[in-house]
């Protein structure tokens, strides 16, 4: 099922907004802290939101619990990943194994059977994004442990896509869902924060505030933006076009952070590229 164009657009800004978020994570000095403001923030603001849109329908519930509990692993294993490897290497693993696995799961639990063009072009993105991998030349053994661990950041990346898709579509208004999530996953990760880094929460905040609302709220809108996309069509297409902010990370590193693009990037960025061409035409 092809996406209409305007969704195309909103999925890719997404993934532009994703990419400068994580930029966010990457530069800061405490990502643990980092990544509890962000998320403290899009609890914050949901919170607002939540007299506005009213409370989720029963059937909603399920989905919501699940994603909060999925999303919770997920920064567990990300954090651990960032830990143990380099965030270029980490970072297009995970965001790239992460579609093809949307393809399988939609299948089993939201019986969205892909087309052949679908297949085809959620295969070149994955292989494109996975590629970035390899940008700098071959991975040692010592690079086992994160890729096993960005692989399985990867699989909850999927599974939270496939719940968090189900769940937008099981009540009347996608923005009851969206509000609820965002409010609901900051909870988990800002109690462990509370608990375990007390120390160091109000000289981090005094220093970094600003850095982590900004990203709090660019990751609200990026996710916010997905959800309303799953909301529409289908998961593994818009699974694809999301995870094409890891192409955007690699550019923003090139022009901004000057880490360089060079062939083997220039050759990912095109697979990506014809990836995306292929969903929207064939798909």
């Amino acid at each position: 099922m092809t996406l209409q164009f305007h969704l195309v657009l909103l999925v890719l800004l997404a993934a532009v907004i994703h990419a400068f978020w994580n930029a966010v994570v990457k530069s800061a000095g405490d990502r643990v802290l980092t990544m509890t403001l962000i998320h403290f923030t899009g609890t914050v603001v949901a919170a607002f939101v939540l007299f506005f849109v009213g409370f989720p329908e029963p059937a909603v519930w399920p989905y919501l619990l699940l994603s909060v509990v999925i999303h919770s692993f997920y920064y567990v294993f990300l954090l651990l990943s960032y830990r143990v490897g380099d965030l270029s290497q980490v970072y297009p693993i995970a965001r790239g194994s992460s579609p093809l696995l949307v393809v399988v799961l939609a299948m089993g639990m939201a019986g969205e059977m892909p087309s052949p063009g679908v297949i085809a072009g959620v295969s070149l993105v994955s292989v494109g994004i996975i590629s970035l991998t390899f940008a700098q030349g071959r991975i040692s053994r010592s690079g086992l442990v994160p890729i096993g661990l960005a692989l399985t950041t990867g699989a909850l990346i999927a599974s939270y896509t496939v719940v968090d898709g189900l769940g937008v579509r099981a009540g009347s208004s996608p923005w009851v869902y969206i509000a609820w999530l965002n409010f609901l996953e900051g909870i988990p990760i800002t109690l462990w924060a509370v608990t375990r880094r007390r120390r160091q929460i109000a000289p981090f905040l005094s220093a970094h505030w600003k850095t982590g609302v900004l990203g709090g709220l660019l990751a609200l809108l990026a996710y916010g933006a997905a959800l309303y996309a799953l909301n529409q069509g289908a998961m593994a297409h818009v699974s694809a076009l999301r995870e094409t902010s890891v192409l955007f990370a690699t550019v923003i590193g090139a022009v901004i952070l000057k880490e360089g693009f060079g062939w083997r990037r220039m050759a990912a960025a095109a697979l990506i590229t014809t990836g995306i061409f292929v969903l929207q035409v064939m798909g």
